[in-house]
């Protein structure tokens, strides 16, 4: 071994303090970009609550099918027809002329009915309200209510979108802390079926408009102002949080960790939602006047929040799914190992097809040349079809990752190198590995 010469031991020593000076410079300068890079995560979790109720009520106020798709559930159940029912028959009851009934007796007879209705009369007026009440569960209970109940809510979009901007009118309105549902429809056809069964006198009742309580609590105001703010924020609120995550993760000195922790810390915050709705759900319940009834306004709030739980449980499904793709594509020793055990598996399931005579000839070379990019852009077409879904759930991305799984499986499985002079075979130029 030759010794070195001073010139050599000086330029190794000069190397070698650059190296050390330039260690030194970038620490401070990892920690600059990893303090904003976390910034940016923690802004991106903070945001996604405000970008789910963001796009709900976005699309609550510009879908007209989507606000109806959300409340028509309400006309099939038990306790919202009960509580339709008792409202209808209490303000028909109020407007039914009782009294004109006396206008259609002789004079004369008019002592004596005033005397026999002074002992019968609570009778009477239960036995009238009873009929009335059945003729109305008749028709909250048939299938011609839902297309009243749809007719219902789509005139009443429109004024639910000033619901949203602190205004009233129209079939729904804001009065002080509650929001209500004009029955006039529903009345309507209740008034036509109480004269086709008998009851004549029902043709005098003059147009009725009666509210039915959508939502009443002291948190109106407040969610007003809210939804106002998120409403003119609208599309931006999503794509701010969307833009904070991408951001972090390209500042953050190491990638992957950044995505696993950027999808993590999203789904967290969508999932503390999710768990603020169940509590907001007790608490208003708990609040309601007595004379509310519990089971109606509970199925109310129940169809009102259920595609905000649907987007809940999307995303967490979304966020385990790419942090768990970030970890699996990492360095770390345990996705190295489950990155092997996956193509051992497949490789051993390719070889044993080959061991009973199937060959893959030209179509396991060329997806061994270009495996990464077949890999790569069955990811880009999965996210495509994710993006562009109209409302997709949480089952709708378990699906996407089980087909993804499945293509990337595919690929693994005909990935076969071409063979080298000495019969062995070898990696050819483009056989980087797919996303696993």
């Amino acid at each position: 071994m030759t010794p070195e010469s001073p010139d050599e031991h000086e330029l190794a020593e000069l190397r070698a303090k650059v190296a050390s000076l330039e260690s030194r410079e970038s620490r401070p300068r990892h920690r600059v970009r990893s303090f904003f890079a976390i910034l940016l995560i923690v802004l991106a979790a903070v945001l996604t609550p405000l970008a789910v109720v963001a796009s709900w009520s976005r699309a609550q106020v510009t879908d007209t099918n989507r606000f109806v798709s959300t409340m028509a559930p309400l006309a099939s159940d038990p306790a919202v027809q009960g509580a339709v029912a008792n409202r209808a028959t209490s303000a028909i009851m109020d407007q039914l002329p009782v009294s004109d009934l006396l206008n259609e007796v002789a004079p004369t007879d008019r002592p004596a009915l005033n005397a026999a209705l002074g002992k019968v009369g609570p009778a009477l007026t239960d036995g009238l309200t009873g009929f009335v009440h059945t003729q109305v569960l008749n028709v909250v209970q048939s299938d011609a209510f839902a297309g009243i109940w749809e007719t219902i809510l789509r005139d009443a979009h429109a004024a639910f979108t000033k619901v949203l901007t602190g205004q009233g009118g129209g079939a729904v309105q804001v009065k002080g802390d509650t929001v209500t549902l004009d029955l006039a429809p529903v009345i309507a056809q209740v008034k036509d079926r109480l004269v086709a069964n008998g009851l004549g006198l029902a043709a005098k009742i003059p147009e009725v408009h009666t509210d039915f309580v959508l939502v009443q609590s002291e948190a109106v105001k407040k969610a007003q102002t809210g939804l106002r703010l998120l409403d003119l924020a609208g599309f931006w609120v999503p794509v701010l949080a969307v833009l904070c995550a991408v951001g972090g993760i390209l500042l953050a000195v190491h990638h992957r960790r950044a995505t696993v922790g950027a999808a993590l810390g999203m789904a967290f915050a969508a999932g503390l939602l999710g768990i603020g709705l169940s509590v907001f759900r007790a608490i208003y319940l708990d609040k309601l006047p007595a004379d509310v009834d519990q089971a109606a306004a509970m199925a109310v709030y129940d169809t009102l929040v259920r595609y905000l739980r649907a987007a809940v449980r999307m995303l967490l499904a979304l966020g385990i799914v790419i942090a768990l793709a970030a970890w699996l594509t990492g360095s770390g020793r345990r996705a190295g190992w489950v990155r092997q055990l996956w193509q051992a598996g497949l490789g051993s399931v390719r070889r044993a097809a080959e061991g009973i005579g199937m060959r893959l000839g030209p179509v396991g070379r060329f997806v061994h040349r270009w495996k990464a990019w077949l890999g790569w852009g069955a990811v880009v077409v999965a996210a495509i079809v994710l993006l562009t879904w109209g409302y997709p759930t949480a089952v709708v991305v378990l699906w996407i990752a089980v087909v993804l799984l499945a293509v990337l499986a595919v690929l693994e499985f005909l990935d076969t190198p071409a063979e080298e002079p000495g019969g062995t075979t070898g990696a050819s130029d483009g056989g980087k590995a797919a996303p696993a």
